[in-house]
C-alpha cells in the first residue's frame, strides 16, 4: 500500500522550503520531492535486502544527477543526452556522501544507494543544499538504520557579514564559499573556498552555519516523527567476542612489535608476516571466516596505533604530534614544460606541471550552474605505483576528481585576473609517491609550478592535514598525518592557506562529528604548520614568480576594442582575422565584450598583430606616419595596405621627392614603405604620401 501524500513546509534563508512525500518514487525505501524556491530535487534512498558475499566494507553509493532540462538546456553532446557526470556533479556527490556515511552502523553490509536528481534550478536556491537536506530526510523516514538526521547550508561573507545560503549575485560578491553539514550537536562536514580568510573568521562562519542547521534538523525530526518507518533488522557482520579474543591473544604482541618499526616498508613487511601467520592458524579453526579474521587483525592494528597516540602521544613513525615530516622542494624539474614543481613531504611526493594556453583553450562546460567555461583547470593523477600496488589505469575516479577540485579551489583565490595575465592555465599534479595527504602536497606543488611558470600569483599557498584520535571524551590532534593515521584515525582535516589566511578547507570524518574545540585546535595547528612549510621550504626554493615566461610558453598581448567593431577585425568569412594570423604568425582570440588576446612564441609578432588590429578599429589620422605594404600597382600609383582590410592610395606624384616616370621604379608588390596620411575623403577613402614621409624622416 502506498503511503499518503504529505507536504511539509518551512523557510530557509527567507525562501520557501518544502518537502513532499508519498507522491513520487514510492517503491524506494525512502523518498523526498524537495522544493527550494523554484529549485526541485527528487531524492531517493534504497537498500538491498541481502548482503553481497565477500565484502568487508559498507557499500554506500551517492549520486547527484544533473539534468540539463532543469535549466532549459539541450545537452551539447553528439547524442544530445547527459553523459558521464560533470566534475561538479561528482564533487556534490562527495559533499553529500561525506556527512551521511559516518552515521550508518559500522557493521551494516547491505548495499545502500542515494540518488539526488536535479529537475529544476533556481540560481538563487542552491540545488546541492536541497539535495543534501533531501537525502537526510529520505534516509531518516526510510526503514534503513541510520543515526541522523543531518542538515547542510552554505555561508557567504559579504562586507564582514555572514549570509546564509547566498543568492547567485551574493555568491559573486562573497569572500567566502562555505558548506557545513552537521547533526544537532556536532559538525560532520566542512567544504570551503575563501579569499585568504582568517582562522577566527572561518570558525565563526562554521558556528553560524551550525546554528542554522539546527532549525532544519528540527524540521526533519518532525517529518520523521510523523511518517518515519521502523528500521529494518540487518545481519550484523560483527566478530564474536570469542573469536576476537582468540586472535588478539595470538597476534597482538607480534602486531605491536611490527608497529615499533618507523620505516613504512619494513613495518608493512612485518605486518604482512603476522597476517599470514595468523590466517594460516585460524583458517583451520574458522575455514569460512577469512573476512572476520582479517577484521580482527584490522581492529588489533587500529587499537595499537590509537593507544600509541592517545596514551603515549607517540606516532608510529616516531614523530611528535605536531612534527612535520622532512620537507623538500624543487622547481624547473622538466626542461620543456612551462613550469614545474616537485614537493616532497616524507614519503608523499607530488610533481605538478603548469601549462599556459590561449584564452580559447578554456574548458567548455555543459552543466546547470550557469558557468560556460573555466579558465583555470587542475587535474590530479593517482597511479597505483604511488602506493606500491598494481592495477590497470582506467582514468580518473571520484577520488582523483575530488582531490583535483580541492587543489583547484585552494589556488583560485590567488590567481591573477585575465586583465593581469591573459592566459588559460592548466595544472596537472602527478602523485609519484603517496603516504598521506597527497591533495595538500598537490597544493604545495601547484604554488611551485605556477611561480616557476611566471604566473604572478598574489601569494604562495601551501596545504597540510590535521588528524584526530578521540575516545570517551578524550581527543588528540596531530598535523601532517600519514596514510596509516588517516586509515585508523577519526578525521582528515585539510587546510590550504597563505600566510594571510585560508583559501580552502575539506574535512572528512569517520565519527559522528566534531566539537567547536576540536575544529578550533585543528585550525590553529594547520595555520602554524602551513607557515612553517611556506617560510622554510617553498619561499626558500623560489621567492617570487619568475619575471619572464618560459621560452616555450606562448607570449601574449591584449587590448579592448569597441564590441561593434569586432566584425571589422574578423572580416567577411573571417578573411581579415585569418590574414592577421598568417601574416604575423599569431593566434587571436576575440571575446564578445571586445577583449582581444594575441598569442605567439615571439612577442614582436604579437606587437605587430596588435598594431594591425588597432589600425582596423582606430581610423587613420591625417598627418600620422604608418608602415604599409604595397598590395597593388597601377599606372597612376600604388595601393598600400595600412592594416589587413584597410587600403590607401599613394599617387605616383607622392612616391618620391623627384619626378617618377614609372611606379615600379620606386616600389614593387609586397614592399614595406613608410607613408604619411594626407587626406581622408567623405567616403572614407585614404590618400597617403611616401614623399612626405621621407621628408619627415
Amino acid at each position: 500500500m502506498f503511503e499518503e501524500h504529505k507536504t511539509f513546509e518551512t523557510s530557509l534563508a527567507n525562501r520557501p522550503f518544502c518537502i513532499e512525500t508519498g507522491k513520487i518514487a514510492q517503491l524506494a525505501n525512502g523518498s523526498c520531492f524537495v522544493r527550494y524556491g523554484e529549485t526541485v530535487v527528487n531524492v531517493t534512498v534504497t537498500a538491498s535486502r541481502e548482503i553481497r558475499e565477500g565484502i568487508d566494507f559498507f557499500p554506500l553509493s551517492v549520486d547527484y544527477e544533473e539534468r540539463l532540462y532543469s535549466v532549459g538546456k539541450i545537452p551539447g553532446s553528439y547524442l544530445r543526452r547527459e553523459g558521464r557526470p560533470t566534475d561538479k556533479a561528482i564533487i556534490f556527490s562527495r559533499v553529500i556522501d561525506r556527512p551521511i556515511r559516518p552515521l550508518f552502523p559500522k557493521d551494516l553490509r547491505n548495499d545502500v544507494s542515494v540518488v539526488c536528481t536535479v529537475m529544476s534550478v533556481d540560481p538563487d536556491c542552491s540545488p546541492e543544499i536541497a539535495a543534501m537536506i533531501g537525502a537526510s530526510c529520505a534516509i531518516s523516514i526510510s526503514d534503513i538504520p541510520w543515526n541522523g538526521p543531518i542538515s547542510g547550508v552554505n555561508v557567504a561573507l559579504i562586507n564582514d557579514e555572514f549570509v546564509l545560503n547566498p543568492t547567485a549575485k551574493q555568491r559573486d560578491a562573497s569572500e567566502l564559499s562555505l558548506c557545513v553539514a552537521s547533526t544537532k550537536d556536532l559538525v560532520v562536514m566542512i567544504e570551503a573556498c575563501a579569499n585568504e580568510v582568517s582562522s577566527d573568521t572561518m570558525l565563526k562562519a562554521i558556528k553560524f552555519a551550525h546554528a542554522a542547521n539546527k532549525d532544519i534538523i528540527k524540521f526533519i525530526e518532525k517529518i520523521k516523527l510523523d511518517i518515519g518507518q521502523k528500521k529494518f533488522f540487518y545481519e550484523s557482520v560483527k566478530v564474536s567476542d570469542e573469536m576476537f579474543s582468540e586472535v588478539k591473544n595470538f597476534a597482538f604482541d607480534d602486531v605491536k612489535l611490527a608497529y615499533s618499526f618507523c620505516e613504512k616498508k619494513v613495518r608493512e613487511k612485518k605486518v604482512f608476516e603476522v597476517y599470514k601467520k595468523t590466517l594460516d592458524k585460524f583458517l583451520e579453526i574458522y575455514p569460512n571466516d577469512k573476512l572476520k579474521i582479517e577484521d580482527c587483525l584490522y581492529n588489533i592494528q587500529k587499537t595499537i596505533v590509537r593507544r600509541f597516540i592517545l596514551d603515549e602521544n607517540k606516532r608510529v613513525d616516531g614523530r611528535s604530534l605536531d612534527e612535520i615530516r622532512p620537507l623538500s622542494a624543487e622547481v624547473s624539474v622538466l626542461p620543456r614544460v612551462h613550469g614545474s614543481g616537485l614537493f616532497t613531504r616524507g614519503q608523499t611526493q607530488v610533481l605538478t606541471v603548469a601549462t599556459l594556453g590561449l584564452m580559447s583553450d578554456q574548458q567548455m562546460l555543459d552543466g546547470i550552474d550557469g558557468n560556460e567555461s573555466k579558465r583555470y583547470i587542475h587535474h590530479y593523477n593517482f597511479p597505483s605505483y604511488s602506493v606500491g600496488e598494481t592495477r590497470p589505469i582506467r582514468g580518473p575516479g571520484r577520488r582523483e576528481i575530488g582531490h583535483g577540485a580541492l587543489a583547484e579551489r585552494s589556488i583560485i583565490p590567488v590567481l591573477p585576473s585575465v586583465e593581469e595575465f591573459p592566459y588559460s592555465i592548466r595544472l596537472v599534479s602527478e602523485v609519484v609517491s603517496s603516504n598521506g595527504s597527497t591533495s595538500q602536497a598537490s597544493v604545495c606543488g601547484s604554488t611551485l609550478a605556477l611561480m616557476d611558470a611566471g604566473v604572478p600569483i598574489k601569494s604562495p599557498v601551501a596545504g597540510i592535514s590535521c588528524g584526530l584520535v578521540s575516545e570517551l571524551g578524550r581527543f588528540v590532534t596531530m598535523v601532517d598525518i600519514q596514510g596509516i593515521e588517516d586509515f585508523f584515525g577519526d578525521m582528515d582535516f585539510k587546510v590550504a592557506r597563505t600566510l594571510n589566511g585560508i583559501t580552502a578547507i575539506q574535512m572528512d570524518l569517520k565519527i559522528d562529528g566534531l566539537t567547536e574545540e576540536i575544529i578550533s585546535e585543528a585550525l590553529k595547528k594547520t595555520e602554524k604548520a602551513v607557515g612553517y612549510i611556506l617560510n622554510s621550504v617553498i619561499l626558500k626554493t623560489i621567492k617570487n614568480p619568475r619575471k619572464e615566461l618560459s621560452k616555450y610558453a606562448p607570449k601574449t598581448l591584449s587590448i579592448k576594442i569597441p564590441a561593434e567593431r569586432i566584425r571589422e577585425v574578423i572580416g567577411s568569412g573571417g578573411k581579415i582575422i585569418q590574414k592577421i594570423c598568417s601574416g604575423f604568425n599569431v593566434q587571436v582570440d576575440i571575446e564578445e565584450d571586445g577583449k582581444v588576446f594575441v598569442f605567439s612564441k615571439d612577442i614582436e609578432n604579437c606587437k605587430k598583430a596588435l598594431d594591425a588590429i588597432k589600425m582596423i578599429v582606430n581610423d587613420p589620422e591625417i598627418g600620422e606616419i604608418y608602415k604599409a605594404r604595397v598590395v597593388k600597382i597601377m599606372d597612376f600609383g600604388a595601393f598600400v595596405e595600412l592594416a589587413p582590410g584597410k587600403e590607401a592610395l599613394c599617387h605616383i606624384s607622392q612616391l618620391d621627392v623627384k619626378r617618377t616616370e614609372k611606379v615600379t621604379d620606386i616600389v614593387k608588390i609586397n614592399d614595406e614603405i613608410l607613408v604619411k596620411v594626407t587626406e581622408i575623403d567623405d567616403k572614407g577613402r585614404i590618400n597617403v604620401s611616401r614623399k612626405d614621409a621621407l621628408f619627415v624622416n
